[in-house]
């Protein structure tokens, strides 16, 4: 496994609210690093030292090449007993790594073997200040937390989190800050190599405090927790992944409740971490996590936030909206053959939040590693009010208490903002039971079903696929034993709609999948209307003694089939992406996110692409297989766009006989390749000191060029940039590459750039412009029955991650011609016909490349998959738009009574003071309005008097004079 370099979502602005201060920001970056020479090496069960040395030391009996060790575990009195050890060897060679790693996984008591990895935090800007001259100020219009989630009613009735065990795993906390009460802080522990137990980053500190400090200033909202600070970061901001597995099982002996977890990253394929926080949770441990701070994009979730049985929190601002640094969904684990599942599951205040800093006063800091403790909070106040809840069951009653954020949609703020107050007294009478998540499909629901409300069915589409969370409060392990039921709805023609099927027959740890692909059913070529109906499914609990039934509502918006040129399909299935392959950027400038992980769907970083295709009155399918599946006469256009995955032969040739004979046009958007520029692009790894190159170029060039052969075309290894002017449009070439042959009949657009790869080879900041090289070109099939073939150098135009300038406009007009063959006239001016023939030989794949280990075509092509409908069980049900709205509602009271005040809690636990500070100036607001307005109108008054008086005095003086 190569290195691994991401920003983790912890990343948190603090900053002064001051209106006469400028804005001070601190970033906290984390970067992983894989270390190629250890091998975390997990057991099938818990063992001492000595015998997991003997099972190493067994296992590798036959390996000679070089020498091993066995890292100790900085915490051996702790962990006495442990399911892991760190083995190091003293050799660089990757496949003598291999090679033990294959001897170690097929050893009997050994459960995995994957690469250790190392953390580094680090701070970019650091002129904090802190609150202390300011001790007063309110942060926002919502006031301060424990008002936004309502934390202060549960106080007055006496729940302040007394006695829930809560872990924050951070950078750590002083042994007496004044901002915690004397018993507050249960136990400190170390498990870095520093040996000290303090926090001299901050971070730690702050996260504590938004759980329990006792500060009025900036109160916690369960001031009476029992914190259990573990300190996993060092001062320097380094850990390692043993350090938390470590960390992870002192926890679970401990007997935690709940555990705030805010940072994450992009690998959801550790296996080690993943097992290890599904053991949490299995335990009864609440894991609470932040999301991530990559939004507005989507696609951007971090692990461990994305996973089925963990809370993963993202964050609103002051004003209730889902902040804009809040990542967004989908969970991209199920790419590129389903679809994600909703994250994050709920949303609260993640901006200007008020907390302890490294001295006695506050600061403030934003992102979504503030919003989860925030929760962490929260659930340590429900763990107050039911001490035996489930994990689950709390996940449940935060997310079915939530209140939605007006105009965002699921992907954005999961079930909604979450409620203190609700899910406090909904959990006081809960009784375990089955939720689905979403829990009902409304295609026709926006914004909030964004993006299934975006296009309906009709037949002959591919798939609408929803992958519903089984969430199972019955026991840690559950089942579903039978098929679900599809029951369409025969009065609300249900009969036009066919269902697919997935599950997990097992649910663990409390959580599972059920799948549900949405079909036209070929009755309903000419129908258009909705169809109603609903899926049933029975959840059995471990001991098998019981069970619940549960139902997910449907209701699809189905068409009559439009015109083939108005359908377009993207391919999914040809994207390789970070993890685990390292697959670098597109635009070679942006050098601090060096990693294409945002899966490159339409729905994640291509959405805004997505939008106005749709606006275009384009309607778009995702193709989840090969080539060879497709089904060329159902399209217009097939799109491929920033392609990495190699092409099977047969994929080569099939699309070849869809466009000559079956009419189907090809629009590709490439980007840049060369293999020296990715040599440039490689890491220096100091813990292996081995470097790790990308396993291709920001598109796979050499691939494309396989697929084009056919038709006379190929792409080059230029690699340019620089802004041009086309059609009265500015536009922004960004590392994208060059045509190098193109047949006689074709035409091309041929535009002077920068020579990027130049400059990036000798490292040169002089910019080379380079005379008119062709970026993209559009070719007419000789066949009548033909179709078209549209090409263009560069995705950066059309994906949300780095775009500068966009190009939606563009690539809309290549789109009108590979449909209709049609160019509009501004832009075909630019597009010449020019004989261009290939001097020089194709790019070649890089010698030593690693794409061989992470590419689908190392094996036979595979054969396309067959679709098995659920036998439907039709119901006479008949329902109206109101009963609709209360079926998707089930599981929610329509009213959740308070608590009543408790008197006798201590009122000076926390204290309220930004509210009150609020209404205070509020009203001396109003006072002031009310007195400049008197004063004003009064003196306008005077002088109008004064005019009115006079003017009487003149009229009837007049009129005196007059009657004489």
């Amino acid at each position: 496994m190569h290195w691994k370099l991401f920003i983790i979502g912890l990343i948190c602005m603090i900053y002064e609210n001051d209106a006469d201060e400028n804005k001070t920001q601190t970033s906290y970056d984390f970067k992983l690093f894989t270390l190629n020479n250890e091998l975390l090496v997990t057991f099938n069960g818990f063992y001492t030292k000595s015998v997991r040395r003997q099972h190493i030391i067994s296992a590798l009996r036959n390996i000679n090449e070089f020498k091993f060790g066995i890292k100790p575990h900085l915490n051996d009195l702790k962990t006495i007993l442990s399911d892991f050890d760190v083995v190091s060897f003293d050799s660089q060679n990757l496949t003598q790594v291999q090679k033990v790693k294959n001897t170690l996984t097929r050893y009997s008591a050994i459960k995995t073997v994957t690469a250790h990895k190392k953390i580094v935090q680090s701070l970019k800007d650091t002129s904090e200040r802190d609150a202390q001259r300011h001790p007063l100020r309110w942060t926002g219009p919502v006031g301060h937390i424990t008002n936004v989630v309502g934390a202060n009613e549960l106080w007055s009735a006496g729940i302040t989190g007394k006695g829930v065990k809560v872990a924050i795993f951070d950078t750590g906390l002083a042994a007496y800050h004044s901002h915690f009460k004397t018993n507050c802080i249960s136990e400190r522990t170390d498990w870095t190599s520093d040996g000290s137990l303090e926090d001299n980053v901050g971070h730690g500190t702050f996260v504590a405090g938004v759980i329990a400090s006792s500060s009025p200033q900036c109160p916690g909202l369960a001031p009476d927790a029992k914190l259990y600070i573990y300190r996993v970061f060092t001062s320097r901001q380094i850990s390692y992944t043993s350090w938390f597995l470590d960390a992870f099982n002192h926890a679970i002996s401990r007997k935690i409740r709940v555990l705030n977890l805010s940072i994450g990253g992009p690998d959801f394929m550790d296996a080690p971490f993943l097992d290890k926080v599904r053991e949490l949770t299995a335990n009864g441990i609440t894991m609470v996590s932040a999301i991530g701070n990559d939004g507005p994009l989507y696609g951007t979730l971090n692990n461990p936030a994305d996973m089925p049985d963990v809370i993963g929190v993202g964050g609103v601002d002051e004003n209730r909206k889902v902040a804009k640094f809040s990542s967004r969904g989908m969970t991209t684990w199920e790419l590129p053959n389903g679809y994600g599942r909703v994250k994050p599951d709920v949303v609260t205040l993640g901006s200007n939040v008020r907390s302890s800093s490294l001295g006695r006063g506050c600061r403030t800091l934003s992102g979504t590693s503030v919003a989860s403790p925030v929760v962490a909070g929260v659930v340590a106040l429900l763990l107050s009010v039911a001490p035996q809840s489930s994990p689950i069951a709390i996940k449940q009653v935060l997310m079915e208490t939530a209140k939605r954020t007006l105009g965002a949609n699921i992907f954005e703020q999961g079930a909604g903002q979450v409620d203190a107050v609700q899910a406090a007294a909904l959990l006081q009478n809960y009784k375990p039971r089955v939720t689905l998540h979403p829990p009902y499909i409304d295609l026709t629901e926006c914004p909030y079903m964004w993006p299934y409300c975006t296009q309906p069915l009709f037949v002959g589409a591919s798939p609408v696929i929803v992958n519903v969370t089984v969430l199972s409060g019955l026991s840690v392990t559950s089942y579903i034993n039978s098929t679900p039921i599809w029951h369409p709805y025969t009065p609300h023609n249900g009969n036009m709609l066919e269902v697919s099927i997935s599950y997990s027959s097992v649910l663990w740890p409390w959580s599972g999948y059920l799948v549900i692909s949405l079909y036209a059913s070929e009755h309903a070529v000419n129908f258009e209307g909705i169809a109603h109906g609903h899926v049933e499914v029975t959840i059995w609990r471990e001991d098998y003694k019981s069970n619940s039934n549960i139902t997910l509502p449907v209701r699809v918006k189905i068409i009559r089939p439009p015109p083939r040129n108005r359908r377009i399909i993207w391919s999914q299935w040809h994207q390789v992406r970070y993890p685990s392959a390292y697959v670098p950027r597109d635009d070679l400038k942006m050098k601090n996110d060096p990693l294409d992980w945002n899966a490159d769907h339409l729905h994640t970083n291509f959405r805004d692409f997505y939008q106005q295709l749709r606006s275009a009155g384009y309607y778009i399918d995702v193709l989840t297989t090969p080539l060879n599946c497709l089904d060329a006469y159902q399209y217009g256009t097939l799109l491929l766009v920033d392609i990495e995955e190699e092409f099977w032969s047969e994929e080569v040739i099939k699309l070849r006989d869809d466009v000559v004979n079956k009419g189907l046009s090809v629009l590709i958007i490439a980007d840049w390749y060369n293999t020296t520029v990715m040599k440039k692009v490689k890491f220096f790894d100091e813990n292996t000191q081995q470097w790790w190159l990308p396993v291709t170029g920001g598109s796979n060039i050499p691939a494309l060029n396989d697929l084009l052969k056919p038709f006379g075309i190929s792409l080059s290894d230029k690699v340019l940039e620089g802004k041009f002017s086309v059609a009265g449009h500015e536009m922004y070439y960004a590392s994208g590459t060059t045509i190098s042959s193109f047949p006689a009949n074709g035409r091309l657009l041929s535009v002077s750039l920068n020579d990027q790869g130049h400059d990036v080879i000798i490292g040169s900041q002089k910019v080379e412009k380079l005379l008119p090289l062709p970026i993209s070109g559009i070719l007419e099939a000789e066949k009548s029955t033909g179709g078209r073939i549209a090409i263009y150098g560069d995705s950066n135009c059309v994906d949300s991650s780095h775009m500068q300038i966009d190009c939606f406009w563009f690539i809309l007009s290549l789109l009108d011609y590979t449909n209709s063959g049609v160019i509009s006239s501004p832009l075909s001016e630019h597009f010449e016909k020019r004989d261009l023939i290939k001097r020089g030989r194709d790019p070649e794949r890089m010698e030593g490349s690693r794409l061989r280990e992470f590419t689908k075509t190392n094996r036979t092509i595979l054969d396309c998959p067959r679709i098995h409908f659920a036998s439907p069980r039709s119901l006479n049900i008949t329902i109206n738009e109101g009963s609709f709205r209360r079926m998707k509602l089930f599981s929610l009271p329509l009213k959740i009574k308070t608590f009543p005040k408790n008197p006798a809690v201590e009122q000076d636990t926390v204290t309220s003071m930004p509210t009150t500070v609020l209404i205070l100036a509020f009203l001396c607001s109003i006072s002031v309005v009310l007195f400049f307005i008197r004063f004003w109108y009064g003196r306008k008054f005077r002088r109008r008097s004064h005019r009115v008086k006079e003017a009487n005095r003149i009229y009837f003086s007049n009129r005196v004079g007059f009657s004489a």
